[in-house]
């Protein structure tokens, strides 16, 4: 698949060229729903999701048929500081556990009739520590966006991407801070499962790599300021999806920076996606609100890679099948108040 961007500035006037949901496809989704048999709203968010689908993908008929979900992995150099309950080494650890079917998510894809992909991004050479400088050059971010970008199958109806990386609800945490404001206290969380002073230690480390780069741009500065290839990867697949009119289930905290950092540098950026489900990382609903997400679960998932929103890929799936696979009320004969 060739990237159609070599440089930041062209992928941020990608982002500014986007294509939008089709009004008139709604307009036709609406109408269609109105004819099954039910009574109108019977099915809540279902229709909801069901009109906002085909707003993007078109066909009365259409059901998902051929979700995608990805899981991307990075190491942060911001690990050194001790922010995690597990070493760097977990990451590649997991990425084979992945490979070899072994994890949460391979069992949710297969469950959900969804594909599943494992990118792993230049795992032996994490990004820089945030506090001492940038965590990304721009070549490096570049590099990534585009990683994410090709790893979605033109043939995807639904994307979820999640990822993998220790160390990275703390760049998430910064990303947000930074994109957000408030304190670091705010937005930083136990992750993995630190204790007391481990989650003082993090959320110093948050505030530190937000001082130092409080001359942020845009949301896109601040992801290559601030975060790592697994979330530029993210970002990158989620901006693919827009071009291709695939709608997006976000997943959790650390997918909803990478998003933000979309929506924090075109307006919009987000419209073809939903959040999945929020996580029992503290500050994924207070973010989801920043988004203007309603999450579709609530589990108390605190997981990742992708398995929260590759759980909602049901949600979506049900209620393509039930729009278009209903009759209408004068296909079953059924007198229509």
């Amino acid at each position: 698949m060739t990237q159609d961007f070599a440089t930041l500035s062209e992928f941020r006037a990608l982002l500014a060229a986007q294509p939008g949901a089709d009004a008139g496809l709604r307009t036709a989704a609406s109408e269609h729903n109105m004819q099954l048999t039910k009574p109108p709203g019977a099915l809540g968010r279902l229709e909801h999701l069901a009109l906002w689908y085909r707003s993007w993908r078109g066909g009365e008929n259409v059901e998902i048929s051929a979700p995608q979900v990805i899981v991307f992995a990075g190491n942060h150099g911001v690990a050194a500081r001790g922010v995690s309950a597990f070493p760097p080494e977990v990451t590649a650890q997991m990425v084979m556990n992945f490979q070899h079917g072994g994890a949460a998510i391979n069992q949710i894809a297969r469950t959900n009739g969804a594909r599943l992909d494992v990118v792993a991004l230049d795992l032996d050479r994490p990004t820089q520590d945030f506090t001492q400088g940038p965590a990304m050059s721009e070549e490096e971010l570049v590099t990534a966006l585009g990683t994410g970008w090709q790893a979605v199958a033109p043939d995807t109806d639904l994307l979820v991407v999640g990822e993998m990386g220790i160390a990275n609800t703390t760049a998430a945490a910064a990303i947000v801070c930074a994109l957000l404001g408030g304190a670091a206290e705010e937005w930083t969380g136990r992750g993995t499962g630190v204790d007391d002073s481990g989650l003082t230690l993090k959320t110093n480390v948050v505030a530190e790599g937000v001082a130092l780069h409080s001359d942020q741009g845009d949301g896109l500065e601040v992801l290559r300021r601030l975060g790592g290839r697994e979330l530029a990867a993210m970002a990158g697949a989620i901006a693919r999806a827009r071009s291709l009119r695939i709608p997006v289930i976000l997943d959790g905290f650390i997918c909803c920076a990478a998003a933000l950092t979309l929506a924090k540098t075109a307006e919009g950026a987000l419209d073809h996606t939903v959040a999945g489900h929020q996580s029992a990382e503290g500050a994924h609903g207070p973010l989801l609100k920043a988004l203007n997400k309603e999450p579709l679960l609530q589990l108390g998932l605190r997981l990742g890679e992708a398995s929260g929103g590759a759980l909602a890929v049901g949600v979506l799936k049900a209620a393509m099948a039930c729009h278009s696979g209903m009759a209408t009320f004068a296909q079953a004969g059924v007198s229509d108040a």
